[in-house]
């Protein structure tokens, strides 16, 4: 078969005009899965896998395109299918349409995407980024349960420790202590604003309590966009062991959020230096 008959074939068995129908078809699932799931808080990896899904399917779809002919009995096999019986040319047409269709489609997902989707992104409360990483994350103020007002600043430490640990993950987007000590106990909270404001996806607050040698910490991690909480813990602990409890805290949110941790980070976060310079291991 030389490479004229070949064309001629491949357009006979409406190969090309499967080949547009599936590029066309699947550019636009990847547009409107990569602008909606992300509005209902669906998992990063969810968008790349339909990517890579429909990746796998272009090939099968032009095998079964090249081998198969649609008839009104079902799928059959081209070689069992008479010429003078074929319906390819009328299924050609409709595939026509069809990829007409599909472009139309796509013009009323561009005019709803710049007029509908694009000025919420754009607009989100004192100038939080427009997109939001599943993986960003605020360390609120922690507060001071304990009786004794000045161990406020042993609460805060452990509130920077905890900060300290986690942005020392590069797969994690950490806000900074600057930017989340306005948000401190005393005023009321709603999450969901501090969320857009900061412009997370979670946020994590907690309280220390501390009497004499034993401190307790409770930390509590929450989907700023929908306000449940994904994870809560309370450590009741001696007082030497307040690095080895911040460290937990670190990675037990870290897991929450499937963040990829390389060992140097991993080593990072269980070792912690105390005043005197002593390394305390988790």
């Amino acid at each position: 078969m030389n490479s004229n008959n070949f064309f001629s074939e491949l357009k006979r068995r409406n190969v090309v005009l499967m080949t547009g129908l599936y590029l066309v078809g699947a550019w636009l699932i990847v547009q409107v899965a990569s602008t909606v799931l992300p509005m209902f808080g669906a998992p990063e990896w969810l968008p790349r896998s339909i990517v890579v899904l429909l990746v796998i399917g272009f090939i099968p779809a032009l095998v079964l395109s090249w081998a198969f002919e649609l008839t009104p009995q079902g799928l059959k096999r081209d070689e069992e299918v008479p010429p003078e019986q074929s319906i390819a040319p009328q299924t050609g047409r409709r595939m026509n349409r069809l990829i007409i269709a599909v472009l139309v489609l796509a013009l009323c997902y561009f005019a709803v995407d710049k007029f509908v989707f694009a000025p919420g992104r754009n607009t989100l409360p004192n100038g939080a980024p427009s997109a939001v990483s599943a993986k960003s994350i605020a360390v609120l103020p922690f507060e001071n349960l304990s009786e004794e007002k000045a161990n406020a600043f042993f609460t805060e430490g452990v509130q920077d420790e905890i900060l300290t640990d986690l942005s020392k993950i590069a797969d994690l987007k950490v806000i900074s202590r600057t930017s989340v000590m306005q948000y401190k106990k005393g005023t009321p909270r709603n999450l969901r604003e501090i969320g857009q404001q900061l412009g997370v996806a979670h946020v994590v607050e907690g309280s220390v309590q501390r009497a004499a040698n034993q401190v307790r910490v409770i930390a509590q991690l929450i989907d700023a966009r929908t306000d449940a909480h994904l994870w809560a813990q309370t450590y009741d602990r001696d007082l030497a062991d307040v690095f080895a409890i911040q460290s937990e805290i670190a990675k037990a949110i870290a897991d929450q959020l499937q963040a990829k941790i390389s060992p140097a980070e991993k080593s990072a976060i269980e070792n912690e230096v105390d005043e005197s310079g002593d390394c305390i291991t988790t």
